[in-house]
């Protein structure tokens, strides 16, 4: 077993084919690693030469002990959110740079995706790191803090947003706030509201975000 500074579920391509690409899958709040990588499964008989890598939060969720977290959410304040995130940042950060050095990847190698809070991170992820990533699919997030975003983007990665009609967890509005911040600041990004969905990853989205994946990782495999 390989072990990184996260614990993590990892999905190997299938026939033991080699590793060419890479999709680095986070959880939302409370959730962890093992739920889900059972997305990754519906994935990965499409996904030739593909690693999936799906791990656990930092640290156990303040709200639900049983499962991880990113960040505290314990709190309302604005500020302290921030920097909970940006030290989830760091973390997530270092175990991206784990990834690429075992499996031997760069940045273009990788598609960084997540759910809710793990939706949030890749963002903040994908848009300051210096080298960009192939892509990004994010299910049910937002933007942490669009003041401090916007005075780090460093790299302009295609981007695919999905988000439940019906979600009361993280409403609508903020995919349609986040896709105006990206727009504004000329980055790629599609976007999709699921009818009659709530704050989950439905067959429809999933389907979606894997012909997404499909079209941007096997660029330079064609």
């Amino acid at each position: 077993m390989t072990n990184f500074s996260l614990k993590c579920e990892i999905i190997n391509p299938i026939n033991n084919e080699d590793i060419k690409k890479a999709i680095i899958l986070l959880h939302g709040y409370g959730g962890d690693g093992k739920d889900i990588s059972m997305l990754s499964y519906n994935w990965i008989r499409y996904l030739k030469n593909t690693l999936v890598i799906c791990p656990n939060g930092h640290e156990r969720c303040s709200l639900n002990p049983s499962g991880f977290q990113w960040f505290d959410l314990s709190s309302s304040d604005d500020n302290y959110i921030l920097q909970e995130s940006l030290k989830a940042e760091q973390k997530l950060n270092f175990f991206i740079n784990e990834i690429k050095t075992k499996y031997k990847l760069q940045n273009s190698d990788i598609c960084l995706s997540g759910f809710s809070q793990g939706c949030m991170m890749i963002l903040n992820i994908g848009l300051t790191s210096i080298q960009k990533f192939n892509c990004m699919v994010g299910f049910s997030g937002k933007i942490i803090n669009k003041d401090n975003l916007s005075k780090r983007i460093n790299s302009k990665t295609s981007i695919l947003l999905t988000h439940g009609e019906f979600d009361t967890v993280v409403p609508t509005q903020f995919l349609l706030d986040t896709k105006d911040f990206l727009i504004r600041n000329k980055i790629d990004v599609s976007t999709r509201i699921i009818k009659n969905s709530e704050h989950n990853i439905s067959i429809e989205a999933s389907s979606i975000a894997l012909n997404f994946i499909k079209q941007n990782l096997y660029k330079d495999l064609i």
